[in-house]
């Protein structure tokens, strides 16, 4: 199933003409989210709301899904339902799209990737945009793919189903401010919790596509390559200001060769944050935008080809 929805996602990615005559799920849930802000988040015992209102959003999300996983129709709505909360092809296209949008102009750029990061892109140079593109796709391809692929391996359609709805939440009201500070703070930490696992994986993935070719091994064997670049990985993701996304972050880092986080805008206000692989190139372009979308795309199959291994007993 998992195979399956996999290669659904990757080839119709999120269709136009359906998504306009019915609500995306992950839309709904975003509707859900903020009904439940707007009424509880306010006053006092802020934390406890926040905590009741992760509750109110996963109960009627895990009850549909699991109505929809029941076994009839031999799956086909749990396998629909995978491909749909996967983001592999959609990922990929908003991330091009940087890159278009950068042919056109710098400012096109900026507003390009401002839909896909969270960071202030209004001061950004061509580099400043390359990198917050290539750190915006790295990080999602552990959120958007690999995490959902590997919950719904272990609970089916409930699984990847909660995990979209918390993940969600986590976008929406997951930050360290005054208003979300309290409210927030449950969704961002179970967040946290279920992406703990998945973003490792996804750095395996990331190092092992980025082994691959030949060239990149620099006359290593494969197995040599891979363990001595992941070593690396290990050392960079601590780097991190989340205890996730520098795992895929710094595994992109080393396939591509390039610096990755550092200082940044957020809320008008510049970190002080660390390079990961500070040795790698400092100067992007749209060239290595397109070299991260070659390299996830080969974490992808990666991804795929254990999926269709895993499946291979039950066909057999």
């Amino acid at each position: 199933m998992l195979a399956l929805a996999l290669l659904l996602d990757a080839i119709f990615g999120e269709p136009d003409a359906l998504w306009k005559r019915v609500p995306h799920p992950a839309v709904l849930m975003g509707n859900w989210i903020g009904w439940l802000d707007a009424r509880l988040n306010s006053g006092g015992l802020r934390k406890a709301k926040g905590v009741a209102a992760l509750i109110f959003l996963l109960l009627p999300v895990y009850i549909v899904a699991r109505l929809l996983s029941a076994d009839i129709f031999f799956g086909v709505f749990e396998i629909l339902g995978a491909a749909i909360l996967l983001a592999q092809n959609s990922l990929m296209d908003h991330v091009r799209r940087v890159v278009v949008s950068l042919g056109s102009s710098l400012k096109s750029g900026r507003f390009a990737v401002s839909r896909i990061v969270g960071r202030d892109t209004s001061q950004l140079d061509e580099s400043g945009v390359s990198r917050a593109a290539i750190e915006s796709a790295a990080e999602n391809f552990s959120d958007g793919v690999v995490a959902p692929a590997f919950w719904f391996l272990f609970l089916g359609l409930p699984g990847i189903a909660l995990y979209k709805a918390v993940n969600t939440a986590d976008s929406m009201i997951g930050y360290k401010n005054d208003k979300y500070a309290e409210f927030g703070w449950a969704s961002a930490r179970f967040d946290d919790l279920i992406n703990w696992i998945p973003a490792r994986i996804s750095a395996i993935l990331i190092c092992f596509a980025g082994v691959l070719r030949r060239k990149d091994r620099r006359g290593e064997g494969m197995l040599d390559a891979f363990s001595n670049r992941f070593d690396t990985v290990l050392a960079e993701a601590r780097l991190h200001r989340s205890p996730n996304a520098g795992w895929p972050e710094a595994a992109t880092a080393m396939a591509l060769n390039v610096a990755l986080s550092g200082p940044r805008s957020y809320d008008e206000r510049m970190t002080e944050d660390p390079f990961i692989n500070a040795d790698g190139r400092k100067t992007l372009g749209p060239g290595d935008v397109e070299n991260c979308v070659a390299l996830l795309w080969r974490s992808w199959g990666v991804l795929f080809v254990t999926a269709a291994i895993l499946a291979l007993p039950r066909l057999m």
